[in-house]
């Protein structure tokens, strides 16, 4: 029997790519994102997004007064996926709209589900892959959890190399490299 696998592709939206808080190397994870998510569809894993969710209010939320920039908000270009990865997405894949940086309906999802391995992919790795990555690993504490740091990507090289040291020591395995 095949092992149940789950891509979860976080936060990969305009303002984070292009946007409000977009950069350079959230660009350059189009493809590799776009091939990942073409590589389970192929083997039968599912897929599932995050979409970071803000409403007009964002900058009076606790997040807001600690990082000042209107992004994401709820049904906006910025909110969007990013080109080809949104005309990727399929009515049968599951999407978290999560307020903050870890999805609690995402944790509980994992919780009652029966996945084998769990990859996450996408942006940004000391924020919201790292929060997601270890929610994963406590609902599915025997399952194998994977974050491919070649398709994921931070503004901060440092941090990004950090976050990727503690997911390793949080075992949660990092692929691609780093």
């Amino acid at each position: 029997m095949n092992p149940k696998k789950l891509l979860i592709v976080i936060d990969y939206q305009n303002d984070f790519v292009c946007g409000s808080l977009g950069f350079e190397q959230a660009l350059a994870l189009e493809n590799r994102i776009a091939a990942k998510i073409e590589e389970y569809r192929q083997s039968g894993g599912d897929i599932a997004f995050t979409f970071d969710t803000h409403g007009e209010d964002y900058l009076s939320t606790s997040e807001g007064k600690n990082l000042p920039v209107v992004h994401c908000v709820n049904g906006t270009h910025g909110w969007k996926l990013y080109g080809k990865i949104e005309a990727m997405r399929r009515d049968c894949d599951k999407c978290f709209y999560k307020p903050s940086f870890g999805s609690a309906e995402l944790f509980d999802y994992l919780r009652d589900s029966s996945y084998d391995s769990v990859e996450l992919v996408g942006v940004v790795t000391s924020i919201c892959v790292i929060s997601n990555a270890v929610l994963a690993k406590t609902a599915l504490s025997e399952a194998e959890i994977i974050v491919d740091s070649l398709c994921t990507a931070d503004i901060d090289e440092k941090l990004y190399t950090s976050a990727l040291e503690v997911m390793k020591k949080l075992q949660i395995k990092v692929i691609g490299g780093v």
